[in-house]
């Protein structure tokens, strides 16, 4: 017997995460990238797993991190993504078996690379030098028609002013495609000076991964809605006219990626709706 035309749209209409229209858009769930799920998953999943389990949750998108072990599956981790409907989002770094695959699969995925460490004396020289030393993967990415984002992950090249003078200098040596990817969990340190920090970076971010935030990282990875301070963070973002992909990260050993991205799902829909309240 068919279904009727109408029981079938209701049916995928049930299936659809519910998201009011009065709370913050671009927290919505298809605007979501799971991070760091592939080393730090204690289950050890597969592609097809691992692709299965982001469609179970909901989520669309997928940066891809990795380790030496998993470039043998790289081509099985694309058309796993391709067979459950998961954008192949974002790629660590670089590597010339996925540029090729990428190619091979017309795919345009972001690259995420950190800013090299500069010695130079002076400020000026010291975005100069940093710069100069990702001329060779911007060029690179350019050329394969890949975004890149700087990364921060520490240090100088971790810091929001100087992430934003390399992407400036970069821009005008020619690449346009550059831009910043910022990481709550790498970012303690810019709590206090959270909305001064985000307005500055905010033209050239591509992507926002966010964590929960405790003062000096206690502890530095931490689901969201656990925290201190994420939700005044997670407010900026949505007081702002920022519209671009929110990340949301297992990175923890001991957790299976599963549950760790639901803790994160359950944190960040708390957080959307205490916001949409707030607006009323």
């Amino acid at each position: 017997m068919k279904s009727h035309p109408l029981l079938i749209a209701l049916s995928l209409f049930v299936c659809l995460p519910l998201v009011r229209a009065d709370e913050p858009e671009v927290l919505r769930q298809d605007n979501l990238v799971a991070w760091c799920i592939v080393p730090f998953d204690a289950s050890k999943r597969t592609p097809d797993e691992r692709a299965a389990m982001l469609k179970e949750l909901g989520i669309q998108k997928c940066a891809y991190d990795w380790r030496a072990e998993h470039v043998p599956t790289f081509e099985d981790e694309i058309k796993a993504y391709k067979k459950n409907g998961i954008e192949f989002f974002a790629f660590w770094r670089t590597h010339d078996k996925a540029l090729e695959l990428f190619e091979k699969y017309d795919l345009h995925p972001q690259i995420w690379d950190m800013i090299p460490q500069p010695n130079a004396e002076t400020q000026e020289a010291k975005v100069e030098q940093a710069a100069s030393g990702l001329k060779a993967v911007a060029e690179r990415t350019k050329a394969a028609g890949l975004p890149l984002g700087l990364y921060n992950h520490g240090g100088w090249g971790g810091e929001p002013q100087n992430m934003v003078a390399v992407c400036q200098k970069l821009r005008e040596m020619g690449y346009d495609h550059v831009g910043i990817v910022y990481n709550f969990h790498h970012g303690h340190e810019h709590i206090a000076d959270w909305p001064e920090l985000f307005a500055m970076m905010k033209p050239y971010l591509i992507c926002l991964n966010l964590n929960g935030m405790n003062d000096k990282a206690q502890p530095k990875i931490l689901g969201i809605g656990k925290g201190k301070h994420e939700r005044a963070m997670i407010q900026a973002i949505v007081a702002s006219d920022y519209d671009g992909p929110i990340g949301i990260l297992d990175h923890r050993n001991e957790l299976d990626a599963k549950e760790s991205l639901q803790e994160n799902l359950t944190g960040l829909a708390t957080v959307r709706k205490e916001l949409a309240g707030e607006t009323k």
